[in-house]
């Protein structure tokens, strides 16, 4: 069947208005196509990285890299060129206001006031108002050198002489105060700035630190902060419930030019989701490999609840009783959301959206006291993860046995009594995401630096990382706090070394602040 156009209109005016709206409709859709190209373009580039990523690097890869690169920047270029599209316009228009620049920083007024005659008639003028506007600038870091002048004074009656004593220093008879050394270990375990960098760095500066200096520096203060660590890590273990976990970390092997892998065990005491008002704290330990028998050791005084993934090595301490499991659902949960992401399985999707469900009861609950939650739990959670067991034993029985998603259903029901325990203790979480979020600073350490130097290495990333954690847990800026710690800990009384931990220090300012008011 035939269908005949749309007659034209004989009205100029009309058929102007006409040619305009196509014009625009094609203007949009030029637009439309070349914004999908740019999108199509930056997937593939993500496609090819990731592949780089997983099954190495070499000359072909990186030139397809390259090539995809320079034809997203293209595509860029020419979309910034072209008119937007309406409603990128409309997005234009609900860009966010600019947030006004902190309070706290110091103003430097610079005025640029014109002259105070009229420039055409030669009058006084009056002034009306004025125009503020803030520009936000950098001031390099600067050094200075402290000068410790002690005269000497002698007696002529008696010629006895006097002198007041030296004032101690973090390092004995060593050249940097607090600040630098503070500075220092921040650097490299807070910022992720390896030493030689941090040489290259001062250099500029016109200060020459050699990397075998600095490490020399991060050794001594390590050795002078291992009382407070050991302080750390007994408030971490006076509690009934601990967060564990692990990660790797390549250290080099001595005269063979290879690396091995060693673990930072990570352990936090943290009950603010249950309402408790202790000071959080983490407390890292270094082992040179993954045995059992090294969180055997490090927990040995520890009694209560231990939440952690299913590390077979954690198995040894759930065996007399002392230590009660409870597992993870981010870890059950985990596999899941890998399989669906990987295959869209519609089984995959349905364990998540049940588990959560679970997360959206603890979301709720979330700072309340333990008894309040156990009675939500109970009453809320607990029929669900009944639910839940009988849905996956009876999905179990209908897939393949060798399936992923039968080992993922298989990891949350032969865990399942730890994974359901959480619901009759209102002091234990539902996961083990208070560790995981601990271990952040080292994974994006391990993308800054090739390996620690040596076991010893090892262990003085786990003395900074405990204390640079802590102090993050309780809100103190680290810098700040390694900075105080370290102008007072060697004079400090060893038996009152507890003063000097994150929380008792911040009481400590605040109280001073209040006396000076």
């Amino acid at each position: 069947m035939h269908i005949a156009p749309n007659p034209l209109p004989d009205d100029a005016e009309t058929l102007k208005r006409l040619l305009n709206e196509r014009d625009a409709k094609l203007a949009d859709a030029e637009q439309h196509t070349l914004y999908l190209r740019v999108c199509i373009e930056k997937l593939e580039l993500q496609i090819a990285r990731l592949k780089r990523m997983q099954f190495g690097r070499s000359s072909e890869r990186m030139m397809q890299i390259e090539q995809l690169e320079l034809i997203v920047e293209e595509l860029e270029a020419s979309q910034a060129q072209t008119k937007p599209m309406s409603t990128m316009r409309a997005q234009t228009k609900a860009t966010r206001e600019r947030k006004p620049l902190p309070e706290h920083l110091p103003r430097e007024t610079v005025l640029h006031a014109p002259e105070s005659n009229c420039p055409e008639c030669g009058s006084a003028m009056n002034r009306l108002g004025e125009d503020v506007a803030e520009m936000l600038e950098y001031v390099p870091a600067h050094w200075k050198v402290l000068r410790h002048v002690r005269p000497k004074l002698a007696c002529r009656c008696c010629e006895r002489i006097v002198q007041v004593a030296a004032p101690s220093r973090p390092i004995e008879r060593g050249l940097p105060g607090p600040g630098l050394l503070a500075h220092v270990l921040v650097s490299k375990y807070a910022d992720h700035l390896p030493l030689y960098r941090q040489s290259a760095i001062y250099a500029r500066d016109g200060v020459e630190l050699d990397r075998s200096t600095l490490a020399d520096w991060v050794g001594a203060s390590a050795r002078l902060l291992a009382p407070l660590v050991d302080a750390l890590g007994r408030h971490v273990l006076a509690t009934k419930k601990l967060h564990a976990d692990d990660t790797p970390v390549p250290v080099l092997q001595p005269g063979r030019g290879t690396t091995k892998t060693g673990r930072l065990w990570t352990y936090v005491r943290d009950d603010r989701p249950a309402a408790d008002t202790t000071p959080p704290a983490v407390w890292f330990r270094y082992s040179p490999d993954r045995k059992g028998t090294h969180p055997a050791e490090h927990l040995q005084r520890f009694a209560g609840v231990l939440q952690a993934d299913g590390y077979a090595g954690f198995d040894q301490l759930y065996e007399k009783g002392r230590i009660v499991e409870a597992a993870c659902w981010a870890h059950a949960r985990r596999k899941f959301y890998d399989l669906h992401k990987a295959t869209g399985s519609p089984i995959a999707q349905q364990a998540l959206r049940r588990i959560g469900d679970l997360y959206d009861i603890e979301r709720e609950i979330r700072g309340r006291p333990p008894d309040e939650r156990r009675f939500e739990r109970k009453a809320r959670a607990g029929p669900l993860l009944d639910e839940l067991r009988q849905w996956l034993q009876s999905t179990l029985s209908t897939i393949s046995a060798k399936s992923e998603l039968a080992t993922a259903i298989r990891y949350a029901l032969t865990r399942w009594q730890a994974l359901s325990r959480y619901v009759d203790d209102g002091r234990i979480e539902i996961d083990n995401n208070a560790a995981e979020r601990a271990l952040r600073d080292v994974a994006l350490g391990r993308k800054n630096y090739l390996f620690a130097g040596s076991d010893a290495g090892g262990e003085r990333a786990a003395a900074i990382y405990s204390l640079l954690g802590t102090a993050k847990l309780n809100g103190i800026d680290p810098e700040g706090y390694l900075r105080t710690v370290l102008a007072r800990i060697a004079e400090h009384p060893i038996n009152r070394i507890e003063e000097l931990l994150p929380w008792h220090l911040e009481m400590e300012s605040v109280a001073a602040l209040r006396k000076a008011a």
